[in-house]
Order: structure tokens, then C-alpha cells, then sequence
């Protein structure tokens, strides 16, 4: 059984009173002091009252994090529509429903709220950030509404909760390979320089595997930077590393800081080789630093080469309608939407989930989850008890930019 990770209580209770008194972020957001209302009529609820079967997606559509978040809005697009066209569960098409958790920790709340209040959906895929899934995933813990994490690789997610699983391998398995990859291509590197975004959890929760690798390699560790994944100007932090002079970046952050972060290290005259952490992971970040991205290596998940019908047709769907090739954030929502279709259908099988109370699909669907195998566009997974995905192929990618900087891609390491 897990054990629930303990939170700040002071931290939750302040979110919730903002909830209360300003009515969050979403306009479709149900207030607090309805929640016991609701869960009476969550009680009473079955999936007979609709032709579809309603899956929740709460990811970051505007902010920030929305560079990341539309990657998984795309993914789970085409996952609903490639299950809906082989027939859904067993003859009953999904609908996914999406609400926007924005980029902090209210949002997320409140869209886990109104999907499951309103909406009364049979499970979520999100949020986007880590940071956002300790302050949501409790949400759904508490109303027993199993939880999809597609992105949230920090220490410790899987624990918060029996509801809640992951299809993204955390950061301890996966940022690791980056740095080796970054010694084979420059066996003389010697000193390496971090930064890390010290507001975002899964930031400190990457930089903190990436620190360690470091010492494991023997290397030395000459400055350790922070920053807000608001910030656009690094100039102090990248002159004071670049002053000692390191062979080796690593950036733990987002896509838009991160990318800046990036550009400005290239234009004060750095010239060694920058790794970045998952936040970096996404083709999003080429607009940003452009020219500069060139040559930043990025420890993958995912690769559009991975062999296998799903992925082949996944890939398809998303160059035809992208005009390039699918990133980890889009491929991992994939997967989650995928985890969910596949245990419904192995569910419907054993008893028609059109004939379950709302509750018992919900708690009934999260035991048959977390036991099956699933072919998904990453390869096989599978999940441990705890909601832990077990995952065995990884890859490491570098940014091949155009000259003028106008195109670019990620390249595969062998």
C-alpha cells in the first residue's frame, strides 16, 4: 500500500482559501465549500448517463508553461482520436475533457476540482509541472480519482498518493544520461557549472540528481546558480560562471528561461557544451535561443525511431499535422491516455463499465491500471504497486540548428 507523501499543511490551506475567495483561474471551477455536495452526487453517479466516457486532461495552456503544456494537449488529441477510430472501449468512444491548470499550483487545483465535480470524469492525465502535481494530486487522492501524472518526474510523486501513477520515469533514472553523454563527446571536460530554477519543485528535485552525477564522474562542481522560471535576464548569474571557467553548463528549468538562459551564456562567450534538464525537452525552445540552441544535449524518454505499429502511426499523426517530428511531452500524454484506454477496455471485459457506479469505476480502474503491460509510443511499460512507470529504453538527444538559426531538430545519439 502507499503511504501518503506529508505536505505543508499551511502551504495547501492558503491555496484553498484563494480558491474560496477569488474562484481560481477557471471560470468553470466548482468553489470549495461545494466539494461535499458534489461528492454526494459523485455517489449516485453512473456512466450511464452518457454515450461517451469522460477522461480529464489538466495541463498548462496558457503561462509559461504553456510551451510544454500545448505539446500534451496535441497528444492527447491524437490518442483520442486513434482509439476512437479502433472503437473506443469496446464500442464506447472516449471524450476527453480539457481544463487549463495554467502554470502554479492554484490552477492545477482548480481544474482537478472541476473535473472531478463537474466534469466527473473517470480519471486525469496532469498536471503538467511537478510542483503543480504535490498541490493537485492530493485533490484527486482524497476523492479517490486515479491520476495520470504525463511530465512529473520529480522524487517522490507516486508516493503521494494509491491513486496516483506516472508514464514519465523520474529524473534519477533518466537526467544521468545526459551527463555521460556530454563526457563521451568531451572526454577533457573537467568543471562544470549549474543553474537550476530554485520556484520550480521539479527544477530542484533535476538539479539535485544532476549535482550528484557530477561528483559520481569525479568532476568538480565550480558554481551552482539559481534563478525564477520568470526571469529574463541571467546576465549576473552566466558572467559569474563563465568567469570560472567551466568545460560544462547543466540547466534545470523551462523552456522560455531556460532557452534564454541558453542564448545569453552563448552571447557572454561561452563555447563548452550545455546540458539540459526536462524542462528544456521540447522543440519549443528552438524559437528562443535559435542559433544559440545549437549542440545542447537533452537526456530523452522518447524517440520518434523507437520501432513499433504504435509509434509508427503516432509519429505519422504528427508530422501530417505538424510538419515535424513529435517531442516527449506530446508522446508521453499519448501514453497516459493510452494506459487509460487499454485498462477500460481490459475492465469492460470483466464487468461493463457502463454499469458501474461512478465510484467503483473510478477505484476499479486504477487497481486494473497499475497492473497491465502496455505497447505505447515510449515502448512497453508497466507500472510498480506504488504508480511507479517501469520503462527500458532512454535516449539522449543534441539540438541540430540550421546556421541562421530558423530550423532546427533534435538528433539522436547512439
Amino acid at each position: 500500500m502507499k503511504k501518503p507523501v506529508a505536505l505543508t499543511t499551511t502551504f495547501f490551506a492558503t491555496c484553498t482559501m484563494l480558491l474560496t475567495a477569488c474562484g481560481g483561474a477557471n471560470t468553470n471551477t466548482n468553489s470549495v465549500s461545494n466539494t461535499s455536495n458534489q461528492a454526494t452526487t459523485n455517489a449516485t453517479a453512473t456512466t450511464t448517463t452518457s454515450s461517451t466516457i469522460p477522461i480529464g486532461i489538466a495541463v498548462a495552456q496558457t503561462s509559461n508553461v504553456a510551451l510544454l503544456g500545448q505539446e500534451q494537449v496535441a497528444g492527447a488529441k491524437i490518442a483520442e482520436k486513434y482509439f476512437n477510430d479502433k472503437g473506443g472501449i469496446n464500442g464506447t468512444p472516449i471524450k476527453l475533457v480539457f481544463q487549463d491548470t495554467s502554470g502554479d499550483e492554484a490552477g492545477a487545483i482548480n481544474a482537478f476540482q472541476s473535473l472531478i465535480n463537474k466534469d466527473k470524469v473517470i480519471g486525469i492525465v496532469g498536471p503538467t509541472l511537478s510542483q503543480q502535481a504535490f498541490s493537485a494530486d492530493p485533490v484527486a487522492e482524497r476523492a479517490k480519482v486515479p491520476v495520470v501524472g504525463p511530465s512529473n518526474t520529480a522524487n517522490k510523486i507516486p508516493e503521494i498518493g494509491e491513486y496516483v501513477a506516472r508514464v514519465s520515469a523520474p529524473v534519477s533514472v533518466v537526467a544521468p544520461n545526459s551527463v555521460r553523454a556530454a563526457l563521451k563527446l568531451n572526454p577533457a571536460i573537467k568543471k562544470v557549472a549549474v543553474f537550476y530554477a530554485q520556484n520550480d519543485a521539479f527544477s530542484k528535485s533535476e538539479t539535485e540528481i544532476f549535482q550528484k552525477t557530477v561528483k559520481d564522474q569525479g568532476l568538480e562542481l565550480v558554481t551552482v546558480q539559481k534563478f525564477q522560471t520568470s526571469d529574463t535576464d541571467f546576465q549576473s548569474q552566466a558572467t559569474n560562471a563563465i568567469n570560472l571557467k567551466p568545460d560544462l553548463v547543466i540547466i534545470s528549468g523551462l523552456a522560455a528561461d531556460g532557452g534564454n538562459l541558453v542564448r545569453q551564456l552563448r552571447e557572454l562567450g561561452y563555447q563548452g557544451l550545455i546540458v539540459g534538464g526536462n524542462g528544456l525537452n521540447t522543440s519549443n525552445i528552438l524559437p528562443v535561443c535559435k542559433a544559440f540552441c545549437d549542440g545542447v544535449l537533452i537526456a530523452q524518454a522518447y524517440s520518434p525511431e523507437h520501432p513499433g505499429e504504435i509509434n509508427a502511426t503516432f509519429r505519422k499523426a504528427y508530422a501530417d499535422q505538424y510538419k515535424k517530428e513529435p517531442p516527449q511531452f506530446t508522446a508521453q500524454a499519448f501514453a497516459a491516455v493510452q494506459v487509460y484506454v487499454e485498462a477500460l477496455q481490459a475492465l469492460d471485459k470483466k464487468n461493463k463499465v457502463s454499469q458501474l457506479a461512478l465510484p467503483q469505476l473510478r477505484t476499479e480502474l486504477n487497481k486494473q491500471l497499475l497492473t497491465g503491460k502496455y505497447n505505447t509510443p515510449l515502448g512497453e511499460i508497466g507500472f510498480t504497486p506504488e504508480g511507479e512507470v517501469v520503462q527500458k529504453d532512454f535516449y539522449v538527444a543534441q539540438i541540430k540548428m540550421d546556421k541562421d538559426g530558423s530550423q532546427g531538430k533534435f538528433t539522436f545519439l547512439k
